[in-house]
Order: C-alpha cells, then structure tokens, then sequence
C-alpha cells in the first residue's frame, strides 16, 4: 500500500491527531500518514491532520435593524478583517470561529448604537467602528481570532427619515458651497485691495522719488548759480583792486571804451572839463 503524504500549504497549518487527541500543530511543509494497519493488524494510532486557513478574510453582517438610544430604527452593515491567530484555540474553543465573530460583531453594533442618539451617529460615525473593535477584540483573541479592523459600510435611515436627511445634507452643501465662495470673493477683494495698495505706494514713491531727484536738480543749479556769481564778484573785486593799485590801468580801459564807442556812428559821448574862469564848460564831441 503506497505511504500517504499531507501537503500543508504556507497559508495554513495543520492539527496533528493521533486517535482524536491533539498532539501538536504542524506549520508549512509536506507530512507523511503513519500507516494505521499492516496486514490487518492495527500497529499504530489513527492519525488525523485538519488544516486551518490562517490567511486575512473579510466577514460581512448585513442589514440588522437596531434602535438607537431616542428610539430611531436604523439599517446597519458591517465588514469585519479577522486573521486566525491561533489554530488550535480556532478549533477548540468554540464550535465555529467565523459564526462566533459574527455573533460577536452583531451584538457589540447593537450594544453601541443603543448608547448612542442619531446626532452622536451622524456626527461621529467612527465611533460605531471603533465600539465595534473595542468589544470584539478581546472576546476574539479567546478563541484564536485577531481582529484587523471593523467598519461600518453601510447606514440606512427609515424612509422619511431619509428624505429628512437628503435635504439636510442639500442645505449642508449649498451652506458649504456659499462659504466656499465668501471665502473666495472675500480673498478676491483682499488681494485686489493690497494690489491697489501696492499700486499706490509704488506711485507714491515715484512721485517721492520724481520730487527728490527735481529739488536735488534745483538745488544742483542754484549752487551753480551762485558760485558764478561769487566767482563774477571776485573777479570784479580783483579788477577794482588792480585798479586801485594801477590808475593807468583804468585810464587805459577808459580810452580802450572811448575809441569802442567811437566805432558807433549814433554814439554821443560828453565830456566834462574842469572850470575855466570859473564858469564850467561843457564841450560836445561827435564822433561823427
């Protein structure tokens, strides 16, 4: 009789029997089955391996109908990430680990919404979830299950409750969408105000700056003016002073004049002459 083997997959592990009593857990790997008989004769134990499926798996509670703590008659489902933990508490402890979790779930869902009011359901939905995960998870982890998450995924209201509901959520985003644009425009107008703001200073500063540079301008000429000014005055102040020193120098510039005038055909040039006889004379010269 040819020796048969047990292939235990990396995804699962194995409960090792011998005549009905667990011996050990087998992990991954390919496991012979000791003969029971050998000519018809028993020569060892009746060996059993049940495998267990240790991977993720998702465990839905659909539609249960559960009052709320004011009385509101609320439609709720859940999905449940379970994972085996412990194959051999999985097994033992209880008759049916994935139809334990669900009874698990649906009563920690029916324990939380009746703690809480609509409000409390509506404003905080995560707390449904995590009532959920709080309860199971130590209940689970009794029996081998680990608990990987626990959502809510769908919250049906009754019928006119629901319409109700339609047309809060309506005013709720039309009141969203209109702060929205209060909040655009009102940002619109702040930067256009500081835009303008900005537009002014710039031509404030350019005023300031067309001002400076013109009175700096100003100022430039005037001093320009008034060092040729000094300067004219000095260089009278010198011809006066040389004249003094040298009369025959202003007797020079005054003949140097005479014969420029007596260029002119219309100039007329009078000549005072000191007192003759004591009667003065005046004497009129033509240049012509």
């Amino acid at each position: 009789m040819a020796q048969k083997y047990v292939l235990i997959k990396d995804t699962h592990r194995g409960l090792y029997y011998e005549d009905g009593v667990l011996t050990k857990v087998l992990e991954a790997g390919r496991y012979a089955i000791p003969r029971e008989y050998v000519l018809g004769v028993r020569i060892r134990k009746k060996v059993e391996i049940v495998l267990v499926d240790m991977r993720e798996r998702d465990l839905t509670i659909k539609g249960q109908e559960i009052l709320t703590a004011d009385k509101v008659a609320l439609r709720v489902s859940i999905v449940v990430q379970f994972r085996v933990s412990d194959a051999r508490a999985a097994l033992h402890q209880v008759e049916n680990y994935a139809d334990r979790l669900y009874s698990d779930v649906q009563l920690a869902a029916r324990r939380s919404l009746a703690s809480m009011t609509l409000e409390d359901i509506l404003t905080n939905r995560n707390r449904l979830s995590e009532d959920i995960q709080r309860d199971v998870l130590s209940a689970a982890a009794g029996y081998g299950v680990s608990i990987l998450r626990a959502d809510v995924k769908d919250l049906i209201f009754p019928g006119n409750l629901q319409e109700i509901m339609n047309r809060v959520l309506a005013a709720e985003r039309m009141s969203e969408a209109q702060l929205v644009e209060a909040r655009t425009r009102a940002e619109t107008q702040r930067i256009d105000a500081q835009a303008r703001a900005a537009v002014r200073d710039l031509e404030a500063e350019a005023q300031a700056r067309a001002l400076q540079q013109s009175a700096q301008a100003d100022a430039e000429a005037q001093r320009i003016k008034t060092q040729a000014e000094i300067e004219s005055l000095r260089q009278r102040q010198q011809a006066a002073q040389a004249y003094s020193e040298h009369p025959a120098l202003l007797r020079i510039l005054e003949l140097h004049t005479l014969a420029e005038l007596a260029r002119t055909a219309n100039a007329r040039i009078y000549v005072s002459f000191d007192k003759l006889n004591g009667l003065p004379r005046e004497t009129e010269h033509d240049s012509a």
